[in-house]
Formats: C-alpha cells, sequence, structure tokens
C-alpha cells in the first residue's frame, strides 16, 4: 500500500506545491509526509492525484525543498486532529500544535478535519440567542444561537476588540448549560495575538476558550486548515459533549487570500479580482459547519470577521459571504473617525433570524416592537439631519428637532459602550427606552400600545441619563 512506501525526488516545486510522479494508490485529500535534506518533516494534502503526477500542497512551505533529496511519504487518509475538552483554556497554532507550553493533546477522538456541512435535513432551525453584551448586536441585530452572523469590517476598524470583546462577553440566558468559544485567527500580527492572548486571560473567560492562532509569518497555506481545525473541535464539543459553541474566525480575508495563492500556483483560471471560481463553494464548506442538529442539545453559532478591501463591500469576499450566511453587523469608519465604539452601521446590518431568539420568554415581550421601532427613528432621524445640512437646524420644525435629539442619544447612549461595558439584554432594552422616549409616543407607530404605556419614559428619565 502507499502508506508503507517512501518516494524518494519531485518533479517540481512551483510556490506552496510540490509535483510528485510515480504514486500508485494515492487519493485526493490524502495527508503526506514530507521529508528534506535536513530531516525535518513538513506535512501536506493531496490535491490532485493523475496518471501522470500528484500535486501535493505543502502546509508549512516549500522553502529548502531539494529536487532530487526530498522524500514524500502518504498516510492513506485525510487530515485527523484529536479533539478532547481539555483543548479548553489552551492555545494552539494554526496547524493544531500547542504553542502556550503545554503538553501535546494525547487522549480524545480522533476526527478528519474536513467534516461535511450539516445534512440540510438534520438541521433544526436556529432560536434561542446568544447575549454579547453589546447593544447594537443583542438590541437590533440579536445573534441566535446556530445563526451565522459575520462582521464586515475595513482595516484600521477595531474589529479585533470587538471579537475579543464578544468572545469575553458572549454568554446564553441558561447558565446550567455550558457554554464555550472557539477562537481561530488567521494572517495574525504578533502584537494582535498577543492582545488577544492578554484579552482572554485577564478577563478570567480563558477556561472557556480554545484558541487557534496562525500568524502572518507562518505559511499562508496553514491558513486553510485553521478554520476547519478549530470547526472539528468546535463539532465535538457541540455535538459529543452537549456544550453551546460559539466560533469566531478572524480574518476571513486572509483565508481567501491564502486560497488565491494556491490556485494561482496550480495554474487555475483565475475569476473575479484573481479568485478562484470556486470561492463560493469553499466558504460554504465553513460557513456551514454551523448550525443545531436533531436530537442534539449542543449548538455552534458562527461569527466570521472579515476586512473589506478598500472597505468594498461588493468585493467578492464580503459580496459571497452574504450569500451564505443570515445577514451582517457592518462596522462604519465614518462612526469611527467619531469616536464612537463599537462604530456599528445599524441600517447596513441584518440579522435574518433575529425574531427566533427574542421576545417573551426569551428577552422580552417588547424587544421586537422595539427594535422596529428604533430602526425606524434612525432612518427618519438621518433624513432629517440631511435636510439640516440644507436649509439649517433653525428652519426644522419642533418635531424634526426631536429627532435630531434622538439621533444624538441613539448614537451616543445607545451603540457608543465602553470596551469592558458588559449589557445584559434588559439594560439594553432599557436603554433603548431611554432613547426612543425623546420622540412623542404618538410617533411610536410601530410599538403595541400596551408596551408603551408600560415602557415609555417620557419625563421618567434622570437628567444624568442624558448627554
Amino acid at each position: 500500500m502507499s502508506e508503507y512506501l517512501i518516494y524518494k525526488g519531485v518533479s517540481k516545486v512551483q510556490g506552496p506545491l510540490i509535483f510528485l510522479e510515480g504514486a500508485i494508490d494515492v487519493g485526493y485529500d490524502d495527508i503526506a509526509e514530507i521529508r528534506g535534506i535536513d530531516g525535518n518533516i513538513r506535512y501536506g494534502r493531496v490535491l490532485e492525484a493523475g496518471i501522470k503526477y500528484v500535486m501535493i500542497e505543502v502546509f508549512t512551505g516549500t522553502s529548502g525543498l531539494s529536487l532530487s533529496e526530498t522524500s514524500v511519504r502518504f498516510h492513506g487518509k485525510p487530515l485527523e486532529v484529536r479533539v478532547s475538552e481539555k483543548m479548553l483554556g489552551r492555545i494552539f497554532n494554526g496547524f493544531g500544535k500547542p504553542i502556550d507550553g503545554g503538553s501535546e493533546i494525547t487522549h480524545g477522538e480522533l476526527r478528519d478535519i474536513n467534516s461535511s456541512p450539516i445534512n440540510p435535513i438534520s438541521r433544526e432551525y436556529p432560536r434561542e440567542s446568544i447575549q454579547t453584551g453589546i447593544s447594537g448586536i443583542d438590541g437590533l441585530n440579536t445573534l441566535v444561537r446556530g445563526q451565522k452572523l459575520p462582521i464586515f469590517s475595513g482595516a484600521g476598524l477595531p474589529h479585533s476588540e470587538l471579537a475579543a470583546q464578544i468572545a469575553r462577553q458572549a454568554t446564553i440566558i441558561e447558565k446550567k448549560e455550558q457554554f464555550v468559544v472557539v477562537f481561530a485567527a488567521m494572517g495574525l500580527k504578533h502584537a494582535t495575538a498577543d492582545f488577544f492572548k492578554t484579552n482572554f486571560e485577564k478577563s478570567g473567560a480563558f477556561k472557556d476558550v480554545v484558541m487557534f492562532l496562525n500568524l502572518a509569518e507562518d505559511p499562508p497555506t496553514e491558513r486553510l486548515i485553521t478554520p476547519r481545525i478549530a470547526l472539528t473541535v468546535a463539532e465535538y464539543l457541540a455535538f459529543k459533549k452537549d456544550m453551546h459553541v460559539l466560533v469566531i474566525l478572524t480574518d476571513m480575508t486572509s483565508y481567501a487570500e491564502a486560497l488565491r495563492e494556491v490556485s494561482s500556483a496550480k495554474g487555475e483560471i483565475p475569476s473575479r479580482k484573481g479568485y478562484p471560481g470556486y470561492l463560493y463553494t469553499d466558504l460554504a464548506s465553513i460557513y456551514e459547519r454551523a448550525g443545531r442538529i436533531k436530537g442534539k442539545k449542543g449548538t455552534i453559532t458562527q461569527i466570521p470577521i472579515l476586512t473589506m478591501p478598500n472597505d468594498d463591500i461588493g468585493h467578492p469576499i464580503p459580496d459571497l459571504t452574504g450569500y451564505i450566511t443570515e445577514g451582517q453587523i457592518t462596522l462604519d469608519r465614518g462612526l469611527h473617525m467619531a469616536g464612537v465604539y463599537p462604530p456599528i452601521d445599524i441600517l447596513s446590518s441584518l440579522s435574518r433570524l433575529m425574531k427566533s431568539g427574542i421576545g417573551k420568554g426569551l428577552t422580552r415581550e417588547d424587544h421586537a416592537d422595539l427594535a422596529s421601532q428604533l430602526y425606524a427613528a434612525y432612518a427618519k432621524a438621518k433624513e432629517v439631519e440631511s435636510l439640516a445640512n440644507i436649509i439649517g437646524a433653525d428652519e426644522l420644525s419642533q418635531l424634526d428637532r426631536q429627532y435630531l435629539k434622538f439621533n444624538e442619544l441613539f448614537i451616543q447612549r445607545y451603540i457608543k459602550q465602553g470596551l469592558n461595558e458588559n449589557r445584559n439584554f434588559i439594560d439594553t432594552l432599557d436603554v433603548g427606552w431611554d432613547v426612543i422616549s425623546t420622540i412623542p409616543d404618538t410617533e411610536l407607530t410601530r410599538i403595541k400600545d400596551e408596551y408603551i404605556e408600560k415602557y415609555y419614559r417620557l419625563g421618567k428619565v434622570p437628567p444624568d441619563k442624558h448627554i
């Protein structure tokens, strides 16, 4: 069998790829063990297995490999990772090896990292919410267990800070059920990696976090493995150990660029902006591993974070991501420049599954009505703001000036939070009523009268509640 054969010499080295002639009994996605002239072992996987040659993607790069002195041995199976509950509170590199000074994971299940997306027939509709402590998400774009909700950001925007805050604060209301975070980072600078590690350790949340860190200096091909290893661990914790798992993947743009590099080395015909034509399918193979399975208590919720090149939401990566996922949280550069954190652009953000995670018995009875009214009022306030820029604020009606006041309060009190400010659902809803009460109750056409009577705060808001 090819598992026991060692092939000496390769015919070609091209970028992250090596080509081997004469190999037999080799299949697609088989793991290859590559030994260079220095004796060090590298690993790769088979991308193509033809009659004439086998194409192997080397995870840790091909630098230093010799055509004549390189030897290859095939394992006869795809890449597997050993998964265990003991991975919680640990840090691994992008290939799943410990980098925290701890020992290797020696006990647990060996699992193929290329697990298939959840079968639609066995899927259960996402329901119930995850509390992130961030009003712009919890109040207006609620994250639901089993959902895929990406964050669209741009270069220089605080998506790393937001990712860390969500990982620290995220929780579920039913405290009796275990909630954990699997955090996978691709193409990170050392400073950013240290930021995440220090952030989790200081918060005390690290015992419930598994971290996978692929650094900027690591081979780009390793980035193609990192999210798959992270999701394999998440599947074990969720569907074998009945935990609720939040998977944060940052930055999916780094992942897609690594995919483009490998595609280019293979000589494939490029599609939009040089990305391979199968980018959609490849992203879906990652995103669709989130969800709920009938008969299983655990869930996997995904927050992929991606930076939009030139803030272009029509770029292939955010564009295709938006087709696969159930909404998006969009960060706004204008709000960031104005000193607002988190700079969530409410009007371009959406959680399509929000209604299945909020309401009586889940968050609070008035949640859906209040969120709808806040959206409508903010959209109206932006129109008034544009009008004021043309004719001047003095020419506005009394009602329009109230909408301008609402706009100011909405940004400064509802959207803006501290880096360590953790609001529960009730806090978020109460702040929402504070700011919506700056406009007359006759304008609240999206809220039931019984909720207006119960929660409207006209004349009840303490002076220090206002900016």
